[in-house]
């Protein structure tokens, strides 16, 4: 059986592209050479007590389990994750297709690489429920998931693009290796990144459908425009009319809301920009949950100085720019309250 792994693209996402670029998942450890002559977590051990010797034993403990993992418990075959800070909002899949490498020519933080076939699309974490997305915030470099059916769920985000849950279905419980078994299931921690997915899903849960599209409109109310909403059903292309000056004339903007979690394709943009033009309108905004797949995203690179793209994370963005001004309904559904947290992930 195949197992699952995240494996971090650094802590500022910084190594991520070039990772996707090269097929690769790298990690850093730069003070740690070659791992190829280990043949223990021993062996590992002993490299990572003598590089680090002014850490905790704990500390030292938790990174030998992660570049032993690395080096020794992902197989090929088995299924990466690799959350995105480059691109907030989602995550690169891929499969492990070989054994531990090392390249010394590289980049001192990424020499040591396993080598992935990255699906060529990100996945949006609109497509992952709350309980996975959990899962996967980790507080480690390199860890196996496995709680909340994580392996099989994974797999089928993989295969079909949906994360199907864990209602009324029957996932087999893991069996990871014992070397596995010290890099499983970190505890997670309360980032601003896990606090925005838990934001994120409650959107999906909570307005699905017309529900996203009244949401919308709340917040570019918010945002000083005048809005006409269509109603449930064909539209046109047009869901939101939103316009500004005393006639909603002045400037107005062509509104189109897409709830689902999956990429868009490449007609809804090109059914955007002809609304545009029938309506006479100055602009267009296209709401997208799941983002622009590779051929809308392309064609919108031609049209942004006419069409704006929210996806998940830009409705976030405008959420809290306005959420003291939305409606009490809308804040009741969605109920946040607002609080100073030091940003660890900020500091050095």
């Amino acid at each position: 059986m195949t197992s699952a792994w995240v494996v971090r693209g650094g802590s500022r996402g910084e190594h991520e592209q070039w990772n996707l670029e090269r097929g690769r998942a790298t990690i850093g450890w730069a003070p740690i050479g070659d791992l190829a002559g280990c043949s223990s977590r021993g062996d590992v051990q002993v490299l990572v007590d003598g590089a680090y010797a002014g850490n905790s034993a704990q500390s030292r403990g938790m990174q030998t389990g992660q570049l032993w993992a690395f080096r020794h418990s992902i197989q090929p075959g088995d299924l990466l994750v690799m959350p995105l800070k480059s691109r907030q909002g989602y995550v690169a899949l891929g499969r492990c297709g070989g054994r531990y490498g090392y390249d010394a020519s590289a980049d001192q933080n990424r020499r040591h690489f396993l080598p992935v076939e990255w699906q060529p699309e990100p996945v949006s974490k609109t497509v992952l429920k709350d309980d996975l997305l959990a899962t996967l915030n980790g507080m480690m470099t390199v860890f196996a998931p496995s709680r909340n059916g994580a392996i099989a769920r994974l797999e089928q985000v993989w295969a079909r693009g949906s994360d199907p849950g864990l209602t009324g279905a029957s996932f087999p419980p893991p069996s990871p290796s014992s070397e596995a078994d010290a890099v499983s299931d970190p505890p997670a921690v309360p980032t601003l990144d896990a606090i925005r997915d838990r934001i994120r899903t409650r959107i999906v849960e909570s307005f699905g459908g017309h529900k996203l599209t009244q949401l919308v409109a709340d917040i570019l109310t918010a945002l000083g425009y005048g809005c006409e909403v269509s109603p449930p059903g064909p539209d046109g292309g047009i869901d939101i009319r939103a316009g500004r000056g005393p006639l909603g004339l002045d400037t107005l903007t062509i509104v189109e809301v897409k709830s689902q979690p999956s990429p868009v394709d490449v007609f809804v943009v090109r059914g955007l920009h002809s609304a545009i033009g029938r309506t006479s309108a100055t602009q267009g905004l296209l709401v997208a949950m799941g983002g622009l797949n590779s051929p809308a995203r392309k064609e919108w690179l031609d049209l942004r100085s006419t069409i704006q793209v929210w996806d998940s994370e830009v409705l976030l963005e405008k959420l809290f720019e306005t959420y003291p001004r939305l409606s009490e309904a809308t804040r009741a559904t969605l109920p946040l309250k607002q609080a100073w947290v030091l940003d660890d992930e900020a500091e050095g």
